[in-house]
């Protein structure tokens, strides 16, 4: 394939080889690094799915709603966020009791890091 590149002004022809082999890109994940992190590991006991509430994103975590003990339903906010200037809402999973608090004000967290464990009520 000839191209012409215009560098400071100067027009030049350039003859390119390309190669027609379509590359598949690589996933391109937002907040998390190179790759989705690794779910967080149960504790002896817990739901099957361990009912960690993660991070949807890389940020800062800026305020934690709920404590142990505390009975939440499907979609109550546990966790704020702050990444990019934006305050992201956390909510809860499922319903039920608070675990775990596994997160503070001022932690610095990975998309896909724990905040929260909620066990069925």
């Amino acid at each position: 394939m000839n191209l012409t590149v215009t560098v400071n002004g100067i027009p030049y022809q350039v003859e390119v080889e390309v190669d027609d082999t379509p590359a598949g890109l690589p996933p391109l994940y937002i907040g998390g690094g190179a790759a989705p992190a690794a779910p967080a590991a149960a504790a002896p006991g817990d739901a099957a799915d361990g009912g960690i509430v993660a991070a949807p994103l890389a940020g800062l975590v800026r305020q934690v709603m709920v404590r142990p003990g505390q009975m939440v339903a499907g979609g109550d906010i546990v966790a704020m966020l702050e990444a990019m200037k934006m305050e992201i809402e956390v909510p809860a999973s499922q319903a039920g009791r608070v675990a775990k608090v596994v997160v503070q004000a001022g932690d610095a967290v990975q998309g896909g890091d724990p905040l929260v464990q909620i066990q069925p009520a």
